[in-house]
């Protein structure tokens, strides 16, 4: 009996033995991951990826149109004020004196295809009062040009002009009275006298949009003199011969105009201008207005304005300038 239980103990001691082995035979091949299930074969199948297409579509006329504006319009208005005040004992001396001047400069221009128009408007008036003295003109000036042309070429265009240019105010010459020592002033100009009235057809050179070039092959100035009287003030008489009140001439004319940002913040603007009459080729008239623009910022600029003429038909034959700076208010349109 003894020896069965200890036969039937071992017994059980070798099943379990032998279970437990394949137990540990079983978890340790659990835990060995083979490589094909985290990095599954190479698909055997060719794969191809997914093209689209763009098709044209014809929608209905309604659902496309719009309004195209082809007028660009700026304008600008300005008011410039300087003024100057001392004691009565300032020691180095002084003027009390005070000046203003106002401007307006409009521009429009519409341009489609081929066609261009194009109208600028400029007013500029100004005063200026000393202490003791009479009031002086520091600027007096309307100007206006309208131009229509028709494109030839990348840079040539055919135009034909017309353009208007004169004064609001009486111009004066002064001088001292010897008998009481005080300002004496003598007229010389007003509003149509003179008076200039250009119409000019051409060829137009514009190599880039801030800079072009007019060669007015053909042009015609009629000069206004309305006051047939100022010519005992002024001997030449602007060219108009005296009792009459329009000179006739036709001319070659050149007009170039130069708009560019120089700098940030800094505009230049020029005008020059050179008329020859065909009868008096040897005469030739020359003009150049400039204008550099400071902006300080979005309502204050610093302008310096300079203009130089040479006419034959006005002054003592030499060129005649005029210069001046200022710092005042500007609002522009559009903002």
């Amino acid at each position: 009996m003894n020896i069965l239980l200890r036969s039937l103990f071992v017994f059980v001691i070798f099943l379990l033995t032998i279970a437990g082995a394949n137990a540990q035979a079983s978890f340790s091949e659990s835990d060995t991951i083979p490589t094909s299930i985290i990095y599954p074969k190479k698909n055997p199948f060719v794969t191809r990826p997914n093209y689209f297409q763009i098709t044209k579509k014809t929608l209905p006329f309604y659902l496309v149109q719009r309004k195209v504006n082809y007028w660009k319009t700026t304008a600008s208005f300005g008011i410039n004020l300087n003024q100057a005040a001392f004691s009565d004992n300032w020691s180095s001396g002084g003027v009390n004196s005070i000046a203003m001047t106002a401007l307006m400069n409009y521009k429009s221009e519409y341009k489609k295809d081929a066609k261009n128009l194009s109208t600028e408007f400029i007013l500029q008036y100004g005063k200026l009062k000393n202490k003791g003295q009479m009031e002086r003109k520091t600027n007096d000036r309307i100007f206006w040009d309208n131009k229509a042309s028709l494109q030839m070429s990348k840079n040539w265009y055919f135009f034909g002009s017309l353009s208007f240019e004169s004064q609001f105010d009486i111009g004066y010459t002064y001088f001292k009275s010897k008998t009481t020592g005080r300002d004496t002033a003598t007229a010389i100009s007003k509003f149509m006298a003179p008076g200039y009235l250009t119409e000019s057809i051409g060829f137009e050179y514009k190599p880039v949009k801030y800079f072009s070039t007019r060669l007015g092959t053909g042009t015609a100035r009629q000069t206004f003199m309305l006051d047939t009287t100022l010519y005992r003030n002024n001997s030449k008489n602007f060219g108009v011969p005296r009792g009459d009140k329009v000179k006739n001439e036709l001319a070659f004319q050149i007009v170039s105009n130069l708009d560019k940002d120089i700098a940030t913040n800094m505009n230049l603007k020029a005008r020059y201008m050179m008329f020859v009459a065909y009868d008096k080729l040897s005469q030739i008239d020359h003009r150049l207005d400039a204008t550099l623009t400071a902006k300080v910022n979005r309502m204050v600029n610093v302008t310096i304005n300079g203009t130089a003429l040479y006419d034959n038909n006005s002054g003592d034959g030499k060129i005649q300038s005029m210069q001046s700076l200022a710092l005042g208010l500007v609002y522009k349109l559009p903002r």
